[in-house]
């Protein structure tokens, strides 16, 4: 039986990666995706998804665009760092065509709270960039906080942060809207730094994308070599990739690929601990935990099911 998902993405590499891994689930059925900002702007984001959703043959499925700067401020500007982790063009200079379809009128808000109105427990929300677009849909709907089942790609619990010691980007660009989403939301679960950097991509796994020879290949293998190169800059001692945002559509799939801690969370939105995830201790003795964090993951099993999903996707197309 599948399961409906919704992707919330900011769309950069991992992004790119993880829409490709959720086309290549049977499992899934994708009703949509909603653009948000981060690793570019939303319209570079939106761009980005209809292209690949083309590429992958996918071109029927609906791109929503959502808010383009953070719940506190006035506007937003793509920073260096992520220039030079995802590239100007957000996907690693990788070649994509200009899509033929167009971004939805319908708001990406609207279209979330919508869905989770009609779908109910058969639909699964994986946001991969800042929190702006859920919490919106939060403020706009209790029922939505109510019943939205959320897979987020996020934060950091129990290692430190990639943009401070104590903050991950996702979380980072927006922490009010993230603490918006764990203190209402009544079911999420947290796929962070703590398991996404223990999942990664090298060389070697590019190369089998590379010599397929199509043009899905192609994209793949260019994309993520570029985002690999600047691991080596900003990570060296990892020896790979983080395959954040893919291990967040891998748990949609099977949520046992995880080991979880439930908890009642919060984000720190003053001074130099801004950003940072941590249990809410105002909540710590409720019996009710609205989050699960994990912890653990099975590295060998997700990267297997990964490279197996994306080369027979990328073999097609």
């Amino acid at each position: 039986m599948t399961k409906k998902i919704i992707l919330d993405l900011d769309t950069g590499v991992d992004d790119a990666l993880a829409l490709a891994y959720a086309l290549a689930s049977e499992e899934l059925e994708l009703i949509g995706v909603t653009g948000t900002y981060g690793n570019v702007l939303v319209e570079t984001g939106v761009r980005n998804t209809l292209a690949i959703l083309e590429l992958f043959g996918a071109s029927d499925v609906p791109v929503f665009a959502g808010p383009d700067h953070a719940s506190t401020k006035d506007g937003f500007e793509v920073l260096p760092i992520s220039e030079f982790i995802h590239g100007k063009n957000g996907v690693g200079e990788a070649e994509l065509p200009e899509p033929s379809a167009s971004v939805q009128d319908k708001s990406a808000v609207d279209f979330l709270v919508e869905s989770v109105a009609k779908y109910g427990d058969d639909l699964v929300i994986v946001p991969t960039g800042p929190s702006t677009t859920i919490a919106a849909a939060i403020e706009a709907d209790e029922d939505f906080a109510r019943n939205a089942h959320i897979v987020m790609m996020g934060g950091a619990l129990t290692v430190p942060g990639n943009v401070s010691p104590v903050a991950e980007a996702n979380v980072n660009q927006d922490p009010e809207a993230t603490n918006t989403v764990f203190q209402r939301a009544q079911d999420v679960t947290m796929i962070g730094l703590d398991v996404t950097l223990q999942t990664l991509l090298t060389y070697e796994e590019t190369k089998l994308w590379r010599e397929l020879g199509t043009a899905g290949g192609r994209f793949l293998a260019d994309a993520t070599d570029y985002y690999i190169k600047s691991y080596e800059t900003n990570s060296p001692h990892l020896g790979g990739c983080g395959l954040h945002d893919p291990l967040a559509v891998g748990v949609a799939v099977d949520p046992s690929l995880v080991t979880t801690l439930g908890i009642n969370l919060k984000v720190e939105t003053e001074g130099p601990t801004r950003g940072r995830v941590i249990g809410d201790e105002t909540r710590l003795n409720d019996a009710n935990k609205t989050a699960q964090v994990a912890v653990g993951v099975d590295v060998e099993r997700f990267l297997k099911e990964f490279m197996e999903r994306l080369t027979r996707l990328a073999r097609e197309h």
